[in-house]
């Protein structure tokens, strides 16, 4: 039975879990302190979100007022949320990758009194734009130490440590004890919750407002869907909490069910924090599955042999396995039995390195290659695949556990709408819900626009830019474009993304782009050809397999030239894009390209948080390298 109901605030989730799912001494949360990993129970949890939620009473803080949070994942962010939200003060979550400008607009553009930071870096990035933040009056450290960056400094703001808002908060709790009741009480389901601010392609930032019915109505939707989740998994939290993604389908999912979560110490150390955490759900970007995927092909394959064969035969076999019970055909005995070996000396040693105990991975925040999401499939591990925007609260669409189609991202969501729209006629081709589910389902290929429950309140002060994306009859056009196929929606490009080639013809890049990115060789890739005779590209290789290939020192790739011009890597490249080019039509063939020395980067200004590529940014930076593809190809 789904534990949210309709009326339930984000604040709601957390003590319906206490009160009705788990007693307050049960684990909550799970981080790693002092060599070691530490269990925090809900009634620790709680104390110090009472902590919080009375300090802040205190100094002044009001329903509607907004306070930012500029956090890694971890407990501090649990507390400092949860104790805006049941007092009605609005969580502005800023990703700790944006350069200082844009954490200096968003600050500016929130009218953020307070700030909470929880590492050295990241109080060093706002002390140097703090007194160009007019309304920030407040900058709350989480660590010790903080002083050696705050002395000889001329601050507007005040610096109070999170340690003493604890302890001062737990000696005021009794006395605001009533107030707090009080304001969770007055909390409305279309009050803002959180101001999630869009890194965006192309131009300014915008604070997408979410209210408490958005998330927790999204969150209910999802269960409904999900139904192989409950009270007793364990989710691991690397993906950072300022995305819309992993704060409703890691966070807000645990604080809905009573599920443990457990913070990754970094991105680095997630393979390890896995074996030893032995998570059963994981929300994961497609860029880290493809790094898994990558990793496990050139583990099993490289020393060549009978382990190489071991390894290709119980993949083919896992294939067949999958596509037979895909196809709702229980596999003969033969076929099982050599499934069964497949995973006693393959797949399982695969697994382990997960903790052994996973049940699925969620993938959101970019297509998932279809061959990765295959292999997953093949070795026994489930990927869910999800669709949504910061705009949707964000899920729309998501995989069913039972009903796998690869290279879709599910099925819609209860209590909400998805349309097909020509983009020419603007004509709906079809318009689908949950309740119509059709797995025969395939249409025409258009803009992506949703209604329901989930859609935003609108832009943070930027009316006409609400109106431009939400239309009168309460579609929002999200830009992407997609089909259904086979009842599961599709996601074929961004809109913007678009590429009009000089005869008008019409050429998405993503699905192009991932055709290249099969070649091991490739990390990267950009394509450009807008009003262009044809299509080139730049091309970031495998740092790793370059060097082993060309026997190359990490100073070959800190070179001032951005671009590779050594013939022979460059014709190890187009080996590999000469053999792709055959799966592609002749308008979507690579005419020439250029081998870039370093990745695409967010601190570069290449890339968004969420690992998009700003278009314009990169052509205008490399105008010129662009420019000469044309001349001499």
């Amino acid at each position: 039975m789904n534990p949210i109901t309709k009326d339930m605030t984000v604040p709601g989730l957390l003590r319906n879990v206490v009160e009705h799912i788990h007693p307050d001494t049960q684990t909550f949360l799970i981080h790693h302190e002092d060599n070691q990993w530490k269990e925090i129970s809900y009634r620790a949890a709680l104390d110090h979100i009472q902590a919080v939620s009375a300090y802040l009473l205190s100094i002044g803080l009001k329903k509607g007022d907004r306070a930012a949070l500029l956090l890694e994942n971890g407990p501090d962010y649990v507390y400092f949320d949860q104790g805006l939200q049941q007092i009605g003060v609005v969580n502005v979550s800023i990703y700790p990758t944006l350069p200082e400008s844009d954490t200096e607009y968003i600050l500016n553009d929130s009218g953020a009194r307070t700030i909470i930071v929880n590492t050295p870096f990241l109080l060093r990035k706002i002390l140097k734009i703090a007194n160009n933040c007019e309304a920030l009056i407040r900058i709350i450290p989480t660590f010790d130490g903080y002083e050696k960056y705050t002395e000889n400094l001329t601050l507007q703001a005040g610096v109070v440590p999170f340690a003493k808002i604890l302890h001062d908060g737990a000696l005021l709790r009794t006395a605001y004890e009533k107030d707090i009741a009080s304001a969770r009480e007055g909390i409305l389901m279309s009050d803002i919750s959180t101001l999630i601010y869009t890194s965006g392609t192309t131009g300014t930032p915008k604070g997408v407002m979410l209210t408490h019915s958005n998330l927790t109505n999204n969150v209910r939707a999802c269960l409904d869907q999900i139904l192989e989740v409950d009270q007793h998994d364990t989710f691991l939290s690397f993906l950072p909490l300022s995305h819309v993604f992993e704060r409703t389908a890691t966070y807000h999912v645990c604080l809905a069910l009573g599920a443990k979560i457990a913070y990754a110490q970094s991105i680095d150390l997630l393979a390890k924090n896995m074996y030893e955490v032995k998570p059963t759900v994981i929300c994961a970007v497609p860029r880290l599955l493809e790094k898994i995927h990558d990793k496990a092909m050139k583990n099993g394959t490289q020393s060549g042999g009978a382990k190489a064969a071991i390894f290709k035969w119980a993949l083919g076999t896992g294939k067949q396995y999958r596509e037979k019970k895909e196809l709702g055909k229980k596999p003969g005995p033969i076929l099982t039995t050599q499934y069964n070996l497949a995973e006693r000396l393959v797949f399982n040693k695969i697994k382990e390195k997960t903790g052994g105990r996973l049940k699925f991975m969620i993938s959101g925040g970019g297509a998932l290659p279809q061959n990765v999401g295959e292999f997953f499939g093949n070795i026994g591990i489930k990927i869910l695949e999800g669709y949504g925007l910061t705009e949707t609260s964000p899920v729309v669409a998501v995989t069913e556990f039972h009903r796998q189609v690869y290279g879709t991202v599910g099925r819609v969501l209860p209590g909400i709408e998805i349309a097909i729209q020509d983009i020419e006629s603007l004509k709906i081709h079809t318009v689908q819900s949950h309740a119509s589910f059709d797995p025969n389902l395939e249409t025409e290929e258009g803009e992506i626009i949703i209604r329901g429950h989930c859609i935003m309140k609108g832009y943070w002060n930027k009316p006409e830019e609400t109106k431009h994306v939400i239309d009168s009859d309460g579609w929002f056009h999200t830009g992407d474009i997609g089909k259904f196929y086979k009842g599961n929606l599709k996601i074929t490009d961004r809109l913007k993304n678009m590429i009009v080639n000089a005869y008008g013809k019409n050429v998405y890049p993503t699905p192009v782009e991932n055709t290249y990115l099969k070649s091991k060789r490739i990390e990267q890739i950009f394509l450009i050809g807008d009003n262009r005779e044809y299509l080139t590209a730049l091309i970031v290789p495998n740092q790793e397999l370059l060097k082993e290939t060309f026997n190359l020192r990490e100073s070959f790739f800190n070179q001032e030239d951005p671009f590779i011009e050594d013939i022979a890597i460059i014709d190890w490249i187009e080996q590999d894009i000469k053999r792709l080019s055959n799966e592609l039509a002749k308008f979507e063939r690579i005419r020439s390209f250029k081998v870039k020395r370093k990745p695409f980067s967010i601190d570069a200004g290449e890339l968004t948080p969420t690992l998009k590529a700003k278009r314009k940014v990169i052509e205008k930076i490399y105008a010129e390298s662009i420019n000469e593809l044309y001349q001499t190809s």
